[in-house]
């Protein structure tokens, strides 16, 4: 709790009403902070996936070529990225709360203006800009769990991000064809804007100030970035930034082009699809429910980490040795693909709660250059599946492992989890 003295100078004061308004920590006000947290980190992945069911409807409407629409998601990822490497140092010197909800205010503006657009330029600006603004919920929310919480709490409530962040992506395209059933591609951006509107009053109501004035970098805005500049020099933290980012890269491979995969190749239905998707989310969930409990009975962090790098790298190489051997096979991919993505499960909490600690000092520039980098790799990596063409599985299979043995090189020249930075009561 933090008051002003008697000397204080007004500004000092109002600075330190931030924190005096925070709720008491108890066990059901904790849970409700991080359910928040958790909405927040899910904005992304909703804005990303939600209107993709709509593709030919908006194209139509717009008048737009298939890759003109395409270029709007690809603007919001672009805003996304910049707008994480941009708030998340700045809030280290301003403070969280009132990015917060300036973010959020301007993310909700901008859905209407997606919504109402009159053609596909004003929608692709509106887009960059909406994942400028919309970035502030994802990188914000860990700074605010650094900023609260310490020792083993911590990764567990990243562990509950990370599975936000696993199932959002499922959701978001069914939740949005569910939208298109009864209304157009318009309505989707709707309901984004209500979807911030929401967001925007849990954290007024929520989501009180996490950083005191004392603790905040001066500086001004180049104060804030020379520290990011400090973080990216550091090679054991960039390692853990670079794991996260590989093994995104791997993800978002896996999220684009698992449809082709299952459907062309293995000719399941798009119902028998969504069931072997969110049954590979399940296993996801539950990575990170073991991760949380084995947090909870003292095991390292950096071991789970390496445990998941290894059960991640056995599954990609497994999938592509039976497609060299065996051939096509749906059960082997089926089977290759949830080890593959269980493995994932562990290295999200594991990598985020390892560079949050490590870069503690500055929670939001820590944020930014982790959230930053696992969306660039991963958006840059989304496309490479149909460049190889469309009949294997081979080349989703390969660039996963690829970009998984990226991560364990990452891991071992870089961040070298022997040594044990970033482990709860540490460095």
């Amino acid at each position: 709790m933090v008051s002003p003295s008697p000397s204080s100078s007004p500004s000092t004061a109002a600075r330190a009403t931030e924190v005096v308004d925070a709720p008491p920590s108890s066990g059901r006000s904790t849970a409700v902070l991080v359910a928040v947290l958790g909405s927040l980190t899910a904005v992304a992945p909703l804005a990303t996936d939600m209107y993709v069911p709509g593709f030919p409807a908006l194209g139509d409407a717009l008048g737009a070529s298939s890759s003109a629409v395409q270029l709007t998601m690809t603007a919001f990822l672009a805003g996304f990225v910049v707008g994480q490497l941009l708030i998340g140092p700045l809030s280290d010197g301003i403070g969280r709360r009132r990015l917060l909800m300036s973010g959020l205010a301007g993310f909700i503006v901008l859905s209407v203006v997606c919504a109402a657009a009159p053609n596909v330029g004003v929608l692709t600006g509106a887009r960059f800009l909406q994942g400028v603004t919309g970035a502030a919920g994802t990188v914000l929310a860990r700074a605010v769990l650094t900023d609260r919480f310490h020792g083993p709490q911590l990764p567990r409530y990243f562990a509950v991000l990370s599975q936000i962040m696993g199932v959002a992506p499922i959701a978001a395209p069914v939740l949005g064809g569910a939208i298109l059933t009864v209304s157009g591609w318009r309505a989707v951006f709707a309901v984004l804007a209500v979807l911030g509107v929401l967001l925007l009053l849990g954290v007024v109501w929520r989501v009180p100030e996490s950083l005191p004035p004392e603790r905040r970098h001066g500086g001004g805005l180049g104060g804030t970035f020379r520290a990011m500049g400090g973080l990216v020099a550091r090679r054991t933290f960039m390692g853990y930034v670079l794991v996260l980012a590989f093994v995104s890269a791997a993800l978002f491979t896996y999220i684009s082009g698992s449809s082709f995969v299952f459907e062309n190749l293995h000719g399941v239905s798009s119902t028998t699809y969504s069931l072997i998707f969110a049954s590979n989310a399940a296993g996801m969930l539950i990575a990170g429910a073991v991760f949380s409990r084995l947090v909870g009975r003292g095991v390292r962090l950096n071991s789970l980490l390496t445990a998941g790098v290894c059960v991640a790298a056995l599954g990609a190489l497994t999938q592509v040795l039976l497609v060299l051997t065996v051939g096509e096979t749906l059960a082997g991919t089926w089977v290759t693909l949830f080890v593959t993505v269980g493995g994932i499960g562990m290295i999200f909490p594991a990598s985020m709660s390892i560079g949050q600690a490590l870069g503690r000092r500055t929670p939001g520039a820590a944020s930014a250059l982790l959230g930053g980098l696992q969306f660039l790799l991963g958006a840059l990596a989304s496309p490479l599946v149909g460049l190889f063409g469309e009949d294997s599985s081979l080349p989703m299979a390969l660039i996963m492992l690829t970009a998984v043995a990226a991560a364990g090189v990452a891991l071992v020249a870089l961040a070298r989890p022997w040594r044990g930075e970033g482990e709860p009561g540490a460095a």
